[in-house]
């Protein structure tokens, strides 16, 4: 297929699909005319390199994952690739948790069950309410 049928397919650009090639993640075979000619694998490989890029992962990352993704049990360099991104991944999780207990205090102030610690202290004497004596 040629990339605007590729673009159609996928729902990516013909730029991101033309930057795809350029950076080794997408091999296009190319005609004698210079078109672009994809095989029926490039529509599933482009929903992995956008999954990929969705997932936070730069170019660098992603081109080295691609040959480890046949779906076999990593070895060599793909066990080390696997660690990097399971540490990408553990780390995207500990945020998901900081998030998720700032979200909780702000649920909790928004309903009236804490306040600041500031807020809850003894009050301040105001000149009105202080007596004098004579």
């Amino acid at each position: 297929m040629r990339i605007g049928e590729l673009a159609k397919a996928t729902g990516v650009s013909t730029r991101a699909l033309r930057y795809y090639e350029e950076q080794g993640l997408l091999p296009a075979a190319r005609l004698g005319n210079g078109y672009r000619e994809y095989d029926e694998q490039a529509v599933l490989r482009v929903a992995f390199i956008q999954d990929l890029y969705s997932a936070g992962l730069p170019s660098e990352v992603v081109r080295k994952i691609i040959p480890c993704s046949n779906g076999q049990h990593p070895t060599g360099d793909c066990s080390a690739l696997y660690e990097q991104v399971r540490q990408v991944r553990d780390r995207l999780a500990r945020q998901e948790q900081l998030i998720a207990q700032r979200r909780a205090m702000l649920d909790s102030y928004l309903s009236g069950t804490a306040s600041p610690a500031d807020l809850t202290g003894p009050r301040p004497v105001t000149p009105a309410s202080s007596t004098s004596s004579t």
